[in-house]
């Protein structure tokens, strides 16, 4: 492997949105394969910063800057923000910055999946894309872009979490239901649906993300509409604790560009429930036995079976772990390094 320099850039670094959480994976499998991983952002945590690069920001990124944060690099791996064009003029900077040397796309959404953001993916031939579901490689490859798959992968046998625990810091009755939505509060994620599930079965609902992209007035007036008791707080142990104070989990969202909520949740031995999102029927085709109805759902807590639980957690450990991540990586790197010296 030639590379010995990674840059991975992106709108936000470091925080618990997937592509944050995502990105942080390949930087630790990057750094296991002994590269040098500088992380740069223009907002959130990252070795640099640089303004006017984050997602909501309007002004345009400096070229100079951009330049200098990318400095000595031998690889930039872009994490979303030249796929999805939330911040325009930051898209087309990293861009512009990455033409003419070796660069990763790593693409968790694209353009078209999101109303009003255009039809566009940029390319260059020293650029390689990857894509976190075959959805995204498929409609790549129908535009001309040569496209791999590789599915976000998971640690996929953690410390189990302290249940107890977290429903006292929640200050729930021992035997009440609790329905977890641990996801953001955004129009996509479809919070209105995970509080009719919980009301649906008499639960009370937890969800775990801010409001962001304006929602705030939208979740106030469903909150304020409930019938059943919310809560709308991080995780006050950990999510390993949110997952095992939880009778089942929701993610209700009518798009995802990969869902990692559902596959947490199965590694974690709960039931979940998915929305409509297409890339649910991707992962479902895994193995995966994820609920569509909240009746079934309904019915499964009452009546848990354990013997689903397990299943869906040997799906995750045997499809989607996170030790095969460096490996996968490295015959990227080396694919890409054979057409450059080739």
């Amino acid at each position: 492997m030639g590379f010995r320099r990674v840059a991975m850039v992106s709108y936000r670094l470091g925080g618990l949105d997937g592509v944050s959480v995502e990105a942080e994976k390949w930087r630790r499998a990057l750094e296991q394969l002994g590269l040098e991983v500088t992380t740069v952002a223009g907002a959130g945590i990252a070795d640099v910063l640089v303004a006017n690069l984050g997602a909501w920001d309007r002004g345009v990124p400096e070229a100079a800057a951009l330049q200098a944060a990318l400095a000595g690099a031998d690889l930039v791996v872009a994490e979303n923000i030249c796929s999805l064009p939330l911040h325009p003029a930051a898209s087309e900077a990293v861009a512009a910055a990455m033409r003419g040397r070796p660069g990763l796309l790593h693409h968790h959404d694209l353009a078209w999946q999101r109303p009003g953001l255009g039809d566009r993916v940029a390319d260059d031939p020293g650029w390689a894309h990857v894509t976190v579901n075959d959805l995204s490689r498929v409609q790549l490859q129908s535009r001309g872009i040569r496209a791999v798959t590789v599915h976000n992968r998971f640690r996929t046998d953690p410390a189990p979490g302290d249940g107890a625990a977290t429903r006292r810091a929640l200050d729930l009755d021992p035997g009440a239901r609790l329905i977890l939505q641990p996801t953001r509060a955004i129009p996509r994620k479809n919070v209105a649906g995970g509080l009719a599930a919980a009301e649906a079965m008499g639960a009370t609902f937890w969800l775990t993300g801010p409001a962001e992209e304006g929602y705030q007035p939208e979740l106030d007036r469903l909150f304020d509409a409930a019938t059943v008791p919310v809560i709308h707080r991080p995780a006050p142990v950990d999510m390993a604790g949110a997952y095992a104070a939880a009778d089942a989990v929701v993610l209700p969202s009518s798009w995802e560009g990969f869902g990692n909520p559902a596959v947490e949740a199965s590694i974690h031995r709960r039931p979940v429930l998915v929305g409509p999102y297409p890339v649910a029927e991707e992962l479902m085709a895994l193995g995966f036995r994820w609920f569509r109805g909240v009746g079934e759902l309904a019915a499964f807590v009452e009546d848990p079976d354990a013997a689903l639980l397990e299943h869906n957690r040997a799906v995750a450990a045997d499809r989607l772990g996170l030790d095969d991540l460096p490996t996968i990586l490295a015959g990227l790197l080396d694919e890409l390094e054979e057409r450059r010296t080739g």
